[in-house]
């Protein structure tokens, strides 16, 4: 377990098939599954290198999972040892908050639990883990995406229960259900998700992961 036990939050990422991800992100000359499998495998990533995490949960029905997952960064770059990523089949699909309570139901109660959807392809892990040490004095934290509007992550401190809302207007809906907005910083990379093009230029302004950098030439 890494960092501090009061700190070791364990964190899932719901992961769609390539095939059906980002369906209104059509960047020019890319393909769009490798594009949305090479985004998730970032964000999954960066996660694993904050050091307040303890585990990543990704729930996903994509065959591939956990082939490839190893950054290409090399290791004298890196701060510290990843967290272990453990991963969670779906049959099938079953929509976005069916997968995140499937991946839920497999953690503990008493462990400090967080979602965090998978589409941030600039996060850094310095900034989730300003966002997880400000959720440890909230029984249910929230970051609220770019636009406000959506949710980019939730949590629960140990012993809460923790319901996801994500879909249309989730930064809402999460409130509504108990969750208080954490104080993260505008400019964080925590709330650049990306669905469309114009945001994922606004993500590669801040730095894109490897894969999706790669990608994109």
């Amino acid at each position: 377990m890494n960092g501090d036990a009061g700190f070791a939050w364990h964190v899932v990422i719901p992961v769609k098939p390539p095939a059906r991800g980002k369906s209104r992100l059509e960047a020019p000359g890319v393909d769009r599954a490798a594009l949305a499998d090479a985004i998730a495998r970032d964000t999954v990533d960066a996660v694993a290198r904050a050091s307040r995490v303890a585990e990543v949960v990704v729930v996903t029905a994509a065959s591939g999972w956990p082939e490839g997952l190893a950054d290409s960064t090399p290791p004298p770059a890196r701060a510290r040892p990843s967290a272990p990523v453990r991963i969670v089949r779906e049959s099938e699909p079953a929509g976005l908050n069916a997968a995140i309570r499937r991946g839920l139901a497999t953690i503990d109660r008493v462990l400090p639990r967080a979602v965090l959807l998978g589409d941030l392809p600039a996060l850094r892990p310095a900034d989730l883990d300003a966002a997880l040490a400000l959720a440890g004095a909230a029984r249910l934290g929230l970051v609220a995406d770019a636009e406000g509007t959506g949710s980019t992550l939730i949590t629960a401190r140990a012993g809460t229960a923790l319901v996801p809302a994500f879909g249309a207007d989730s930064a809402a809906a999460h409130r509504a259900a108990g969750h208080v907005d954490l104080g993260v910083a505008q400019e964080s990379t925590l709330r650049r998700d990306v669905d469309t093009v114009e945001q994922l230029r606004a993500a590669a302004a801040l730095g894109l992961g490897s894969r999706t950098a790669t990608l994109l030439g």
